[in-house]
């Protein structure tokens, strides 16, 4: 039984990964992943490489701020549609080129230029990086929603995770390997040449048959009427605050009628789904490095590299597992796996170093934590709007990393007063709530499948 299982399992991986959306996903997976590092750490590393004083260094660090405000701007990626491309090539995959147009004109004027001359040029042209590159996360994210089905949506997330993870490995020890052997200038040229694979990707694949303005469009044209009959404004200023409001209300609304008195119980679960793997993971290194005693290398070797393909195996059997059992059954086992296996850290800390089991449990942690990643992902896919995808998803994506970053800023000061063990007896408790809503969601199942608008918008 357990064998004819397995084979089961294997054809529906089999099936699942070979669908021309999930391997486009691993290509755009790149395409996101790629330019992230170049702005971050990569850039710090070139800054010290050549001689660039630590506090211009600091300054740099801003260029982040543009992945979390990306929400701002996403309104405009779902409602405008750009001249001529949007023709050529459809709303989503417009957006993308023109994002990944931006990301390879900013990192070759980064190659060419002298950071310690010009170093305001530098920050412009990682600005224009990153500012391009969270505005095709946005795109990428809205595509992937929307390219195929709820059930096929975390495997889509799985290898969206595979491919940035390796243009991570890329853009980090790949950037640095070049920059040694030739120079920073050619080791950015690579870069920016690299963003070809993503536009190549882009070109090849089909534009979502999607209602994009249905909902908003009704909106707007609402908003539209009452400005022109209660302010007799000029119709042109009537019909830019239709249009404006269906944007940036739009997505709010949309939701909190759709899903009415679940909305809120909706919002908290994302909240709270990721709080106790966000804040463990602020004191794991601290914990391997300065309370176990592991060298950096071992650190390196087992959480770094080893954890990485657990991660990605994890991810990879998330999205068979959803597409066999279901995305509510999965998000409550991965809420239930993800709280368990900060457990076995507490586990860890009552025994002395031993690689063997530092490698068991970040198995374990890593396994899970992709198994309840593709799951959350997947779910909160199917909760956004036709509509309203770009801006509903970059709300969610927001919600669901915000609340574990602030709690995981007390995280220190848990384990000063505490101890290590105990902090991760607390951060296992925090997944209880998790749980408990993701078990909530399975009891609600009907009424959210009667109110999701995956199947009723991509027939409109």
């Amino acid at each position: 039984m357990l064998h004819g299982l397995n084979r089961t399992l294997l054809k529906e991986a089999i099936y699942t990964y070979t669908r021309w959306q999930v391997v486009a996903m691993l290509f755009l997976g790149f395409s996101a992943g790629l330019p992230f590092l170049l702005v971050f750490s990569t850039l710090n590393a070139r800054l010290a490489d050549i001689g660039v004083e630590t506090a211009t260094i600091g300054f740099f660090s801003w260029l982040g701020i543009t992945y979390s405000i990306k929400v701002f701007w996403a309104p405009i990626v779902d409602r405008l549609k750009i001249p001529v491309l949007d023709r050529l090539f459809g709303k989503r995959r417009s957006w993308i080129l023109l994002a990944q147009a931006g990301i390879a004109t900013g990192l070759y004027l980064m190659a060419q230029v002298d950071a310690i001359s010009a170093p305001e040029m530098m920050a412009y042209c990682g600005l224009l990086v990153a500012f391009s590159s969270a505005t095709q996360d946005v795109a990428i994210d809205a595509y992937r929603i929307e390219i195929a089905e709820e059930r096929l949506q975390a495997a889509l997330a799985a290898t969206y995770i595979f491919g940035y993870r390796l243009a991570l490995l890329v853009a980090g020890a790949g950037a640095l390997y070049l920059a040694e052997f030739w120079s920073w200038q050619v080791s950015y040229e690579v870069m920016a040449l690299l963003v070809g694979v993503g536009m190549i990707t882009v070109l090849v694949v089909r534009e979502p048959a999607v209602n994009h303005f249905a909902a908003a469009q009704d909106i707007a044209d609402r908003i539209e009427q009452e400005a022109g009959k209660r302010t007799h404004l000029n119709p042109r200023l009537a019909r830019f605050i239709g249009w404006f409001y269906a944007a940036v209300a739009g997505p709010f609304l949309d939701f909190f009628r759709r899903y009415q008195e679940l909305a809120i119980l909706i919002l908290i679960t994302v909240a709270v789904y990721r709080v106790s793997d966000i804040a463990m993971g602020v004191m794991a290194n601290p914990f391997y490095l300065d309370f176990m005693g592991f060298s950096k290398t071992e650190v390196a070797d087992v959480t770094k590299v080893f954890g990485f393909f657990m991660t990605i195996a994890g991810s990879l059997l998330g999205g068979v597992l959803v597409m066999r059992y279901g995305v509510r059954r999965m998000l409550l086992v991965g809420a239930a796996m993800t709280a368990a296996t900060n457990l076995l850290f507490v586990l860890l800390a009552q025994y002395p170093p031993d690689l063997g089991l530092l490698a068991l449990v970040v198995s374990a942690d890593n396994l899970s934590g992709g198994i309840a990643n593709v799951a959350l992902i997947a779910w909160l896919s199917s909760m956004t709007s036709a509509s309203f995808t770009a801006t509903q998803y970059a709300l969610f994506s927001s919600l669901m990393t915000l609340p574990g970053k602030f709690l995981g800023g007390f995280s220190g000061i848990v384990v000063a007063d505490f101890g290590y063990a105990e902090f991760f007896l607390i951060a296992g408790l925090m997944g209880v709530p998790a749980i408990l809503l993701a078990w909530y969601m399975i009891r609600k199942g009907e009424r959210l499948d009667a109110l999701a608008p995956r199947a009723s918008e991509a027939e409109a």
